[in-house]
């Protein structure tokens, strides 16, 4: 299914890749935040590019800028099918080296720092779109609903707890969801009219007639007050002065009867969420084959779990990639990536195992998340005294454990390998600016 040939043919894509990610740290540590594993095979950033796939978009450029290699190296693998013969193509623009020693100052800057692209292509519609949230939606939906309407800009979001809104930025609308408010992280958010535990958030999903951005882009970048970011800056100048700016429900475009929409910025928010890909009825379900998440499948042999008769080992509520071993071990509610390794007699509960881990026999691990290729030896406890895992590894302000890549703990806890002192240092900061 594909968006009517003037919508499709007329609509860009610009995905911003460009955060570091301080609140995922250290899983941000050596790759920017579009590329952080999730759900085994994926990257954050393949849920955003296949609801593209889906919606018939296949003109995107991607504006990374941290510790980037390896998402480079992703879409090379995983996303290289574009034909630019047929009109697709999938882009990488990174800042420009000059006077801003190549970074992007904000998410507007980011986009206008690439205006050359925007002007020399000069599609209709210019969507912008974020790299790190985990949802499904149809964006032709949101395109033809934007034209419909004849709007300049369209802001996709959906309803939020009062709570919750405070982290958004946060919608006021009239009863033709025209936008006539709009305040970035309020302090009070505005509830919705009649459903006063509600606010209308929105979800960094925007729709712009690519002229007004433009226009909107050089006037703040000439502002010498502003933080160029799209929500603290860009939207409100426009609604404040009257343009025709819309809201647009997302439960209209999602596919399938509910809505799923999780921002991945926090250690506890990635492994909530990795934890609902665990549920019977996961809220979030990658093998739906009706819109299935596209990425690269490593080359490896099936998973392997292994039970010896007479042995207690057990196994439930797992997600097992290819490559994976299990072999004598009790592992429940957890995800094995491709390559993860659990030898006899371990214990894994509630955790998140990337590419490459290895638990040593006997070791225990409970609500972790374990980065790549990070080794857990033999009699290593992890998750169980969060006050020692405290000295030598990051623990996120709901108790989850996260060890770093390439690290792991010394067993039985004696002489544990520490982080250095600037990144244990940044590790603090991040936990405590989380909370």
């Amino acid at each position: 299914m594909y968006l009517p040939a003037e919508l499709r043919l007329d609509s860009l894509v610009m995905v911003l890749a460009g955060g570091r990610g301080e609140r995922l740290y250290p899983l941000t540590r050596d790759r920017t935040k579009a590329a952080v594993p999730f759900g085994g095979f994926y990257r954050l950033i393949d849920f955003t590019l296949s609801n593209c796939l889906h919606s018939g978009l296949r003109r995107i450029c991607i504006l990374p800028q941290h510790q980037y290699a390896g998402l480079k190296n992703h879409l090379q693998l995983g996303w290289g099918f574009f034909r630019p013969e047929l009109g697709e193509s999938l882009t990488l623009l990174p800042p420009e080296r000059g006077s801003r020693a190549g970074e992007y100052r904000g998410t507007a800057d980011a986009v206008y720092q690439n205006l050359r692209t925007l002007q020399c292509q000069m599609p209709r519609y210019t969507v912008i779109l974020s790299s790190d949230h985990i949802y499904r939606l149809d964006y032709r939906r949101l395109i033809e609903c934007h034209a419909a309407r004849e709007a300049e800009l369209t802001i996709a979001c959906m309803g939020v707890g009062m709570e919750e809104a405070k982290r958004f930025g946060v919608l006021s609308v009239d009863a033709t969801e025209r936008v006539v408010g709009f305040a970035e992280k309020p302090v009070s958010p505005r509830a919705l009219p009649g459903r006063p535990g509600l606010a209308l958030a929105s979800l960094g999903i925007y729709v712009f007639n690519t002229q007004v951005l433009i226009d909107a882009l050089i006037e703040d970048a000439a502002c010498p007050t502003s933080s160029h970011d799209f929500g603290a800056d860009i939207l409100p100048r426009l609604v404040d002065t009257g343009r025709r700016v819309y809201a647009y429900d997302t439960r209209q475009g999602a596919a399938g009867e509910r809505f799923y929409w999780r921002d991945i910025g926090l250690i506890d928010a990635y492994w909530e969420a990795s934890m609902d890909l665990l549920e019977p009825t996961p809220p979030f379900d990658p093998h739906d084959p009706s819109w299935p998440t596209h990425t690269h499948f490593p080359f490896m042999p099936p998973a392997r779990l292994l039970r010896q008769a007479g042995s207690s080992a057990s196994i439930a509520n797992v997600l097992a990639c290819n490559g994976s071993q299990v072999v004598d071990a009790h592992v429940q509610r957890s995800i094995l990536s491709p390559g993860v390794v659990v030898e006899p007699g371990a214990v894994v509960i509630d955790s998140v195992l990337m590419e490459g881990v290895k638990v040593g026999r006997g070791a225990r691990v409970e609500r972790a998340v374990v980065d790549e290729h990070a080794r857990i030896p033999a009699g290593s406890e992890i998750g169980t005294d969060l006050e020692q895992d405290w000295q030598h590894l990051f623990v996120s302000p709901g108790g989850v454990v996260v060890v770093p890549r390439g690290l792991g703990p010394s067993p039985a806890r004696q002489s544990p390998a520490r982080l250095g002192p600037t990144e244990f240092g940044r590790a603090r900061v991040a936990a405590v600016g989380a909370a």
